[in-house]
């Protein structure tokens, strides 16, 4: 009985020091995998240059489309929708029109272009004031600038808002422009597809290029591999480091992509500044966000370890101790 207690102490304490000394050897191995990056550091600086700029370009124009959407969001909350009242309407029922407009939910902004106001406008834009001085009568309607709230200023719900108004009374016609909102929609869903299909190429080759780097390692050490196989190590032990090593290129290659697109984004802040102020906008650039950036090495470690892995499970297992 005291034999068989004490033996199951034993497998215990055995275990319990197998997953001590597990975090141990990783950290061990993590560490020579990097060693062994610096021992070839021409190889491992191409590499890590490698994956760096083939991750910069399509993290550089997620850049650029998110700022683009950030420019549509304001373009969107800006786009209004036009009403020309009937011209039996007047200015104390244009009023009380325009008061209830503002009850609307859909509606963030009401203004209020009067006939007369129109006309004066007119007579100064067209350059026919002396002419228009011969009218008997006003032949311009009044005119109500509705600006929808940034819910409603999307394609779909602007239309049905629309709808709605022109059924009131008052209301003679109504316009909304949403063509060029369309193509700006359609050129945008264009340019995420485009970074999507340029996302997707250049981490396939990353991948086959931190792979052929591994496969190289793999066959530099092939005589090693095969006497710790002799000994006895298993495959799991000798693909460790090799594994680590794709994720150190993914940590490297990651933090050099997030280098190269801070460089280039304050290189072009620049002359977006020029541009903005010539159409008096303060839009300026913005960068990768913490989290963004965070993403972006993570995702680069993970292409890296895809790559090893791949090659790992290829060709160490294809290692065989000689007989002899």
């Amino acid at each position: 009985m005291s034999s068989s207690h004490s033996s199951k102490l034993g497998q215990r304490d055995s275990l319990i020091r197998q997953l001590f000394n597990l975090p141990i050897r990783h950290l061990q191995q993590s560490v020579g995998s990097l060693g062994d990056l610096w021992r070839t550091p021409f190889t491992s600086v191409m590499t890590i240059f490698v994956l760096g700029i083939s991750l910069a370009l399509p993290a550089t124009l997620h850049l650029f489309v998110k700022n683009a959407e950030k420019v549509s969001e304001q373009w969107d909350s800006a786009s209004q929708i036009t009403l020309f009242l009937k011209l039996s309407v007047n200015d104390k029922g244009a009023q009380n029109f325009v008061k209830r407009l503002k009850l609307y939910p859909e509606v963030s902004d009401v203004h209020y272009i009067s006939a007369k106001q129109a006309l004066k406008e007119f007579k100064i834009l067209s350059g026919f004031g002396q002419s228009l001085e011969y009218l008997e009568k006003n032949p311009l309607p009044a005119t109500i600038l509705v600006t929808p709230t940034k819910h409603a200023s999307q394609a779909s719900a602007a239309n049905d808002l629309l709808a709605k108004l022109k059924q009131e009374r008052e209301v003679d016609q109504g316009k909304l422009d949403l063509e060029w909102l369309n193509r700006l929609e359609a050129m945008a869903q264009l340019i995420k597809d485009i970074v999507s299909g340029v996302a997707l190429l250049l981490c396939l080759s990353v991948v086959l290029i931190v792979g052929n780097t591994i496969r190289l390692a793999i066959l530099s050490q092939h005589d090693a591999i095969a006497i710790m196989k002799l000994v006895g190590a298993t495959d799991s032990f000798i693909q460790r480091p090799f594994l680590y090593s794709g994720v150190w290129y993914g940590v490297f290659g990651g933090l050099l992509s997030w280098l190269v697109v801070s460089l280039l984004a304050q290189y072009l802040t620049g002359a977006i500044a020029k541009l903005t102020d010539l159409y008096q906008s303060n839009f300026q650039l913005e960068g990768l966000a913490f989290s963004e950036v965070l993403m972006l090495i993570a995702f680069a470690v993970l292409l890296g370890l895809a790559g090893s892995y791949i090659s790992v499970r290829k060709h160490i297992r294809g290692i065989e101790p000689n007989a002899d």
